[in-house]
Parts: structure tokens; sequence; C-alpha cells
């Protein structure tokens, strides 16, 4: 929505105080957004899979809605968040991660519930790290960022394709480069946030902002989980 830019040369060096104060709060709550998200997923999909909500979803076509909500939610996010108010921007938020707890509650079906939460401080650690990274570093993660994508659209399409082949080779290459692809996606994307940050947009615009960061942050960690999951999962 906003071309990026560093900040410095934005706003010079005269007042580097009150940049860093607006930064500051403008990070706080791009990763208070997420972390909010990634608890209504959790808690969502927990209480599906706990429940009777479970068959009532999953052994009928309501399936169906759980896993393409996400989908459509996150198409109209970007596609009107530039009209949209930012009120509403955050309610739809909370509803996509609302929804991607009903899809990702398929893992407690599937996977024992100790190996999850392992999967989840394993993967919090490595994006606590490479979100630190992003913030700190000083080299431009633009073209890693360019690259990554590209490997995004590849990774998708070797999932795809072996769908049909059902191969355990590629199943594994795909799980290793998914878990790099967004651990790397991480911390191009907190870079991406702090240099998207301008005081003058407004706290309108800032907002909108900070939840567009919260949705790829919340993304970047959910990919990343799913892909460990895949190598320290036990299944039940």
């Amino acid at each position: 929505m906003v071309d990026p830019f560093f900040r410095e040369a934005a706003l010079g060096s005269a007042a580097p105080a009150n940049i860093d104060t607006g930064l500051r709060t403008q990070m706080q709550r791009v990763f208070n957004y997420m972390a909010g998200g990634l608890a209504i997923t959790g808690l969502v999909a927990y209480i599906v899979a706990n429940t009777a909500l479970a068959a009532l979803i999953f052994g009928t076509p309501l399936r169906w809605v759980a896993v393409l909500a996400p989908f459509v939610l996150v198409l109209v996010i970007n596609a009107k968040m530039a009209s949209m108010s930012a009120s509403s921007a955050k309610t739809l938020f909370w509803t996509f991660c609302g929804t991607m707890g009903l899809s990702l509650a398929t893992i407690f079906l599937v996977y024992t519930e100790a190996s999850v939460a392992r999967a989840f401080f394993i993967t919090s650690a490595t994006f606590a790290s490479m979100s630190l990274w992003g913030y700190t570093t000083k080299r431009d993660l633009t073209g890693m960022g360019a690259f990554l994508m590209m490997g995004v659209m590849g990774l998708f399409i070797a999932m795809i394709v072996n769908m049909f082949l059902a191969s355990d080779m590629i199943q594994w290459i795909s799980s290793v480069l998914g878990v790099l692809i967004f651990t790397g996606l991480t911390a191009y994307d907190v870079q991406r946030i702090k240099m998207n940050y301008h005081a003058a947009w407004g706290e309108e615009t800032n907002h909108k902002l900070a939840v567009m960061g919260a949705l790829s942050l919340y993304t970047d960690f959910i990919n990343a989980f799913l892909f460990i999951l895949r190598f320290v999962g036990n299944r039940r």
C-alpha cells in the first residue's frame, strides 16, 4: 500500500528520538496483533478438535468452508485495505485468524498435543531470532525477499505435483525448503514493516499498515510451524 523507504532518509536526523518512539509503538502494535491472531487460531483449533464440532465440520461439506474461508478473507483484506477503515481491517484480520483455527483443527486430530507444543516452541524461538535480525540488520533484504517469494511459488508447485507422485523424498525436501523460506521471509517482512512506517501517514493509515504487517508475519509463522511440525510431530 505504501512504497518502502528508510525512515532516516525520509525524516533526516533532526528528530531521531521521535522517530524511534513512533516506530517502536508501530512494531509493538504489529506484534500484538500477530500474537492475538495466533492465540485466536490456537484456541479455535483446540476447541474444534476436542468437541463435537470436529465431526460436524470435517465429516460434512462444511469442511470446504473451513478450508477455503481463510483464502477468501486474505483476498478481501488485500483488495479492500485501501478503502476500508482500520477497525474494519482489524475485524477482518481477527475473523481470518478464527477461520484459520477451523482449518488447523486437524493438526490436533493427526498429531499428539505434546508434539504440537514442541513444534510451536521451536517455531517461536526461530521466529523471534529472525525477527530480531530483520529489525536490527543494516543490510537491505529486498533482494532476498524477492528470491524467497520465487521460492514460495516453486514450493507450492512442488507440493501440488507431489499430491500425485506421493514421493517421500519430495515431501522431505519441500519441508526443509519450507522452513528455510518462511523463516527467511520473517526477517524480510519485519524489515519491510519497519521501512514502511512513517509518522506522517497518520494513525489511521499506520493502524492499517500494522494489520497488513501482522498478517504477513502471521502467515510466515503458521507456514514455518506447519513445516516444522512435519519433522518433530508424532502422529496419533
